[in-house]
């Protein structure tokens, strides 16, 4: 399993940012936001892949292409970087009323991780477990979906997880204003590990890859 590179903590600009929010002030923050997906759900509707694999691809592109969403701690809490980190996602039962969770690695080539998303879907879709695969492997971060109701804020309580440093991602149900399709999306993260800067550089940078979806293809 990959582990972690840590930090020179020496020629690390965040260094007294990282400390002051783990250890004066610890506290996460959660960012809401409405990206245009319209270009995307056309190119969606036009190819024979899925949409949510889709979602959870773009967004691991977003989060690998930047260190500070793949940081975790080293075992003597020192801060370090994953070199590369993988989706987790919830699959709901509509049966039970249940979700399961499970994961994918990553992969940069979309049509490889979309394959290999419907398979594990697939296969633990309807599993009674909550995570049917065995624990998340240490660089997963989550993703959720709520495609029954769209949103303009979403934030989760987490109680003592002041050592999880991974961002978590919520998707809501697009929202339709003009011409225009919306797609709400929570974005809630640690702050010793990514400010307001980060999170909106990540969305813009997520949006992007929506407005221009020539990596869907037809399937």
């Amino acid at each position: 399993m990959d582990q972690p590179v840590p930090i020179d903590l020496a020629t690390w600009p965040r260094r007294p940012h990282f400390e002051h929010y783990r250890k004066a002030v610890p506290c996460t923050y959660a960012m809401t936001v409405e990206i245009d997906v319209t270009a995307f759900a056309a190119a969606m509707k036009a190819s024979a892949r899925k949409t949510y694999p889709a979602q959870i691809w773009a967004i691991a592109s977003a989060v690998n292409a930047h260190e500070e969403f793949r940081m975790a701690l080293a075992e003597d809490g020192a801060p370090a970087i994953w070199p590369v980190v993988h989706p987790s996602f919830t699959v709901f039962d509509r049966e039970r009323e249940t979700f399961a969770s499970v994961w994918v690695p990553f992969d940069p080539d979309f049509a490889r991780f979309h394959e290999a998303a419907l398979r594990v879907m697939a296969e633990h879709g309807g599993a009674a477990e909550l995570f049917p695969q065995g624990a998340p492997p240490r660089n997963a971060f989550d993703v959720s979906s709520l495609p029954w109701a769209s949103f303009t804020g979403f934030t989760l309580d987490v109680r003592d997880a002041w050592d999880h440093l991974a961002p978590i991602f919520t998707l809501g149900r697009y929202v339709e204003r003009g011409d225009r399709l919306l797609l709400p999306l929570a974005v809630q993260v640690h702050h010793a590990a990514a400010d307001g800067f980060h999170v909106a550089r990540l969305v813009n940078e997520l949006g992007e890859l929506f407005a221009r979806p020539d990596w869907v293809g037809e399937g």
